[in-house]
């Protein structure tokens, strides 16, 4: 197919479709507006759904319901929005029901602001409901990609029966790149015979549910969950790595903060410096491995954000002491420019070359 320039949060809304999403269940919230909009435009010409809810808390329990039915659904939100959610995505992960939640984030704490941000990496990734629950998080860094892991993303969460992030920000869902929707190779699927379908009277109703009152029963329960999320640590890992080994410098970031990076990257190699990159593109499962090609001289491990050091975790995590590690963010919807991060670069070497 030809390419088309396409506005990230649009190419959100026709990836969804292309994927098979027939329902979307949302509420509005800047900067990821134009998600809810196309949604609202083109689902109903291929006989899908669009709601928009009172709230959010009852938006997430209609991507519950859509879910449980086993039609392919989602929903999408910013920043304090995807807070609201939040009780609502620890139900469906705990009933084990697939669907695509997409975050165009935006500054916090609270109310914030409507700039690009990436604040919500702890969100994301850790879980902010309650229990021991994880979802699987994918992190595109242009439109292309956005398009890719949204399409992806629903292949994963019924592969896995679990809810699947993409985590974008502002900045990717309002910029506009050409995109492409590529003949793909069809995923072998689980059927979804867990769904509640109606018996036709030939079988036993199916139940969905996160309540397990008896204390074993909970407990075998969390045991699969963690099974299930282990599964994905060792088959789901994605990243984009440049010149790691040999680099006296290491930059990890991820999403549009990660292309800044390039650009900057470029620029210290005209000068001389050897500076690698490692990008996660999903940010859980995390690529601890990846950091594992970094030599033992590596001068540091700069981890460059749009927040106050939220990914510097699990970076140092992944390094265990072995390297130095260095940080630079801007946040509050501050964007970091090619220039600050090259300073920051030089500053790691000791200064000029």
């Amino acid at each position: 197919m030809a390419k088309v320039l396409m506005k990230g949060n649009e190419a959100v809304g026709a990836a969804a479709i292309e994927a098979g999403c027939r329902f979307f269940f949302g509420y509005p919230i800047t900067p990821q507006n134009e998600i809810p909009e196309y949604m609202s435009r083109e689902l109903p010409k291929v006989g899908g759904m669009f709601v928009q809810a009172e709230s959010e808390i009852a938006a997430i329990n209609m991507v519950y319901g859509a879910a449980g039915a086993g039609a392919r659904v989602m929903t999408s939100s910013s920043s304090p929005g995807i807070s609201l959610k939040q009780e609502g995505i620890s139900y469906l992960a705990g009933a084990e029901l697939p669907c695509v939640i997409v975050n165009m984030m935006r500054g916090g704490p609270g109310l914030g602001g409507i700039q690009p941000s990436q604040t919500d990496y702890f969100q994301a990734t850790r879980g902010g409901g309650n229990g021991d629950y994880r979802v699987l998080v994918l992190a595109p860094s242009d439109v292309q990609e956005l398009v890719d892991l949204v399409i992806e993303g629903f292949d994963l969460a019924d592969e896995y029966r679990n809810p699947v992030m993409i985590l974008g920000d502002g900045m990717i869902g309002q910029m506009m790149e050409p995109v492409e929707f590529k003949e793909r190779e069809k995923r072998e699927l689980p059927p979804k015979d867990w769904a509640t379908t109606g018996t036709n009277g030939k079988r036993k109703p199916n139940i969905i549910n996160s309540l397990y009152l008896n204390a074993e029963d909970l407990e075998k329960h969390n045991t699969y969950l963690q099974n299930k999320y282990n599964k994905m640590r060792e088959k789901e890992v994605r990243v984009e790595s440049y010149n790691v080994e040999d680099a006296d410098v290491v930059i990890s970031a991820y999403g549009t903060t990660a292309r800044i990076a390039k650009t900057a990257i470029s620029k210290l190699e005209k000068e001389g410096y050897k500076v690698g990159l490692i990008r996660p593109i999903s940010l859980f499962p995390y690529p601890y491995d990846e950091f594992n090609k970094i030599k033992d001289d590596c001068k540091g491990v700069l981890t460059v954000e749009m927040n106050t050091g939220q990914m510097l975790d699990d970076v140092r995590i992944a390094l265990n002491g072995r390297v130095p590690t260095y940080f630079y963010g801007r946040t509050g919807g501050m964007v970091p420019t090619p220039e600050e991060i090259v300073n920051k670069v030089k500053e790691i070497y000791g200064g000029a070359k």
